[in-house]
């Protein structure tokens, strides 16, 4: 690699063939493919913190060893350790290194990750040289940057950490929950929950045991290390051992397994109140998850109509299809008869649908995670355009008496519209017949009807999602499914799309008089031909109101329309009639 042109100082990394103090030896070429590398330069191998990373090493790889060009960034801790390198006080340089393959104590490959200044270094041969001061012509400079692999081989004295480790106060419970990685405290978290567990249990079946030692056990994890001495428990000292053997193996259960415990056992005393240390719950979304039923179908309804701006509609029409109106021929001395025309006609009227809800002011305000004034009133305009794309196509279901009832004679619904406007099909279900078999009849039933629709172009089918699951698993005689694609089910039905309608299911009508009941399969229609009329005021609007006696809001949605259809024999209705019980 070309020498970079300035930097703070420089020296060996590590020497090939010294045997350092940790008994392993480098040799020539283990980090040949380094040559060229920058690393972070960080003090005593610490990485923990980041302001421990003092700057950057450009390494260099040499027949001696592998030779490292330093510079320190402009922070506290660099300019400090300039400090101290320049002032002589540290000298000794040690690598940090993964991905190590050794022969015996011989390392014959790796990858240095950091270089450290260190105060003692574990190879003899890693010595600081070339220690340069910047005047006004700087001679060598170079890059690094932080990397967080796990730690393989570091070249320092043990002893020296241990040192300033024994320095500080012992750490408390909380300081080595902290120091742990995430996956380590829940591992940690759940052994504990263990414990509080066995111990409750031992506490329920030995009724022989004294208050004394029932008080024992109720004391901190890691209040004294005189428990050690009860079977199957662990002291505070044996747990930091294994917690600092998990922090360098990545594993709690390999740690347990190094120290030779095969039964994991419970901690000396409980902690009390565990779930304290457990960490908050979490939602998923930031918006609660509405659980509805499928509303495309109501995106398909409220699109296809047609609007108009005015509420009150009247269609009228002239029917010329009786053989009274056909032209005729004339025989001489015969009087000539006029033409019979039936005109009809019918008017519709507006209603108001509206949904109203509250919110106490409290909760408006309590409620920070999201705007759920917002999402109440979309959820209010989803539950809206359902109701009116329902009684558009089947009524909304109510009982007559219903105060509530969406009136369909201002609404009206296609399903339950007259047969001038929507033609009534009905199918008998042959004795021991499948399902698959009534819906091949359906089919055929459905292409038999065209030639008696007189609506625009080429009509939707309205079904439940039983009828086209039925449609789609029809075998022919070698057991071959013959409408593999709802594509090839729209061909062969001779439709433009087939729109599911889940509150279609279980939709009937029933004549008690003649103890017939029909339950409803589908409804075929282009919805062009269906007529939704509001006035100017009358769309849908919102309103927000402030009841300040009970510090309530309220937010009401509302609409004031008509609709019906306006082309006669527009639709047909396909129904499957059941008997019933006498």
């Amino acid at each position: 690699m070309a020498k970079p042109e300035k930097y703070d100082f420089s020296g060996w990394a590590t020497r090939n063939d010294i045997r350092c103090s940790d008994g392993r030896t480098i040799r020539r070429g283990a980090f040949a493919e380094q040559d060229g590398t920058t690393v972070p330069l960080v003090w005593n191998h610490n990485h923990a913190d980041a302001d421990n990373v003092l700057g950057h090493a450009i390494l260099e790889n040499r027949d001696q060893g592998v030779y490292a060009y330093c510079f320190f960034n402009d922070t506290k801790q660099g300019n400090n350790a300039k400090e101290l390198v320049t002032h002589g006080d540290i000298c000794s340089l040690s690598i940090f290194a993964n991905q190590l393959k050794q022969n015996g104590g011989d390392v014959i490959h790796g990858a240095i990750r950091e270089v450290s200044l260190v105060l003692a270094g574990a190879n003899p041969g890693a010595k600081i040289e070339n220690v340069m001061a910047h005047g006004d012509n700087p001679d060598e400079e170079a890059i690094i940057y932080n990397d967080s692999d796990e730690i393989n081989l570091v070249h320092a004295e043990e002893n020296t950490k241990m040192e300033e480790e024994n320095k500080n106060e012992e750490k408390t419970v909380q300081d080595v929950i902290d120091s742990m990685t995430e996956e380590q405290r829940n591992v940690t978290y759940a052994l504990i929950g263990e414990a509080i567990e066995r111990t409750k249990e031992e506490m329920q079946s030995n009724k022989t045991k004294s208050n004394e030692e029932e008080k024992e056990m109720k004391h901190n994890a890691f209040e004294n290390e005189e428990q050690s001495k009860i079977d199957n428990t662990l002291s505070h000292s044996e747990f930091m051992e294994i917690v600092s053997e998990a922090k360098r193996k990545g594993s709690m259960k390999d740690a347990f397994l190094e120290h030779n415990i095969t039964n994991i056992p419970y901690l000396a005393h409980s902690i009390t109140n565990v779930g304290n240390f457990f960490p908050e719950y979490k939602a998923v979304s930031k918006v609660p998850e509405i659980v509805d039923r499928d509303q495309e179908w109501v995106g398909n309804v409220m699109t296809s109509v047609k609007h108009t701006p005015f509420s009150r509609v009247k269609s009228f029409y002239a029917n010329i299809t009786a053989d009274e109106a056909r032209a005729k021929g004339y025989v001489k001395g015969k009087q000539k008869v006029e033409e019979v025309i039936t005109a009809l006609k019918r008017t519709t009227d507006p209603q108001t649908v509206y949904k109203l809800q509250k919110m106490d002011r409290d909760d408006v305000i309590d409620i920070t995670d999201f705007d759920v004034v917002a999402w109440l009133k979309g959820e209010m305009r989803g539950k809206l355009d359902e109701e009116i794309a329902r009684a558009i196509l089947i009524g909304d279901g109510r009982s007559s008496s219903s105060a509530d009832k969406v009136d369909p004679l201002k609404i009206r619904p296609v399903y339950q519209d007259d047969a001038t406007y929507t033609i009534k099909r009905t199918l008998t279900r042959a004795a021991g017949a499948d399902e698959y078999a009534f819906a091949k009849a359906f089919i055929k039933d459905v292409v038999k009807s065209r030639k008696d629709y007189k609506g625009s172009g080429n009509p939707t089918l309205y079904t439940t999602e039983d009828m086209l699951t039925d449609m789609l698993l029809i075998e022919d005689t070698t057991g071959r499914v013959i409408y593999d694609t709802i594509e090839k089910l729209k061909t062969a039905l001779r439709v433009r799309d087939i729109i599911t309608v889940p509150v279609m299911e279980n939709v009937t009508r029933e004549d008690t008089s003649a103890k017939k009941k029909w339950n409803l399969l589908g409804i075929l229609v282009n919805l062009t031909d269906y007529n939704i009329g509001a006035d100017k005021g009358g769309s849908v609007n919102m309103f927000d109101d402030f009841d300040i006696n009970y510090n309530k809001y309220e937010y009401l949605i509302e609409t004031r329309c008509s609709g019906a259809l306006v082309k006669p024999y527009s639709a047909i209705s396909f129904e499957e009639e059941v008997s019933t019980a006498s």
